[in-house]
């Protein structure tokens, strides 16, 4: 007996927020699968509703889908067409995905794109910021050493930089901004996009900064910031915080090694010194 034509993953597109946005393609594409994997079954089935379709879904998200990720490879090979979807946006960027695209690549799986709505394309098109050169960080550190000494070796990068912020850290991320790159950089907030209280705040750090502080409804919502590139970016430097601070602290006391690693690298000493905790603590977990 010959084995079955396999089936084809398609990763779908769906809606940053207004549900209008959703493609013809896409909404075909959800009604004629014979599965959906979504990163939450719940949020998916709300569109599913609005654009009346009851194809049946299952979870994939950050948490299942190593585990889940042979099942699916298994119904594809039995021929079976499956509709790849996350919350919202394009999957994969920031969201998972990742596993079972290269899962099923490896098996030699057709995998076809429906493109459509994606956080990063929209926000760069109202930044106002230069966008013919960029680079996409998505989520800084939750931790603010580690979040510091990201944003100073980023200081000099001279394409303008996205980033994904959660609400409830945006205004510390920016302050780390104006601490490691200056207040003086231009910044594009933009929360809610495609959705009824859309907002873009944008200016140089400093401005940005107050004008949240006195707008308690800037802290709510999707959140996207993009940074404007160094304009006169000096020579990169060589060496990473992580790898002055471990070469430091063979030969100096904790405190001294990040003195040492301030004067060279620019900063705070006190975050330097939190980052060599850090790097401590890692290293020995990991011996």
């Amino acid at each position: 007996m010959s084995r079955p034509q396999p089936g084809t993953l398609y990763v779908v597109a769906t809606p940053i927020g207004n549900l209008g946005d959703l493609t013809t393609r896409a909404a075909e594409t959800l009604g004629s699968v014979d599965l959906i994997a979504a990163e939450d079954t719940r949020h998916t089935r709300i569109l599913l509703n609005h654009i009346g379709v009851s194809t049946r879904l299952v979870s994939l998200h950050e948490f299942n889908e190593r585990k889940r990720c042979q099942s699916i490879i298994d119904r594809l090979e039995r021929g079976e067409n499956i509709a790849l979807v996350s919350d919202a946006g394009t999957p994969l960027v920031s969201d998972p995905g990742n596993i079972l695209v290269a899962e099923s690549i490896a098996r030699n799986l057709p995998v076809r794109s429906v493109p459509g709505a994606s956080a990063v394309t929209a926000a760069l098109s109202v930044c106002g910021l230069p966008v013919d050169r960029f680079v996409f960080e998505g989520f800084l550190p939750a931790k603010q050493a580690a979040r510091r000494a990201r944003l100073q070796r980023l200081s000099s990068e001279s394409r303008t930089m996205i980033f994904f912020e959660s609400p409830r850290r945006l205004l510390t991320m920016l302050k780390d901004v104006q601490s490691e790159i200056g207040g003086s950089r231009r910044v594009s907030v933009l929360r809610e996009l495609t959705k009824r209280f859309e907002c873009v705040i944008d200016g140089c750090t400093d401005k940005v900064i107050r004008q949240i502080e006195s707008d308690s409804n800037a802290l709510r919502g999707e959140v996207v910031v993009i940074l404007s590139g160094c304009s006169n970016p000096g020579p990169h430097t060589a060496i990473s915080a992580d790898q002055l601070l471990r070469v430091l602290s063979d030969y100096l006391p904790p405190a001294a090694a990040a003195q040492a690693a301030a004067r060279v690298l620019g900063g705070r000493k006190s975050d330097y010194y939190g980052l060599l905790l850090e790097l401590a603590g890692s290293d020995k977990g990991s011996s």
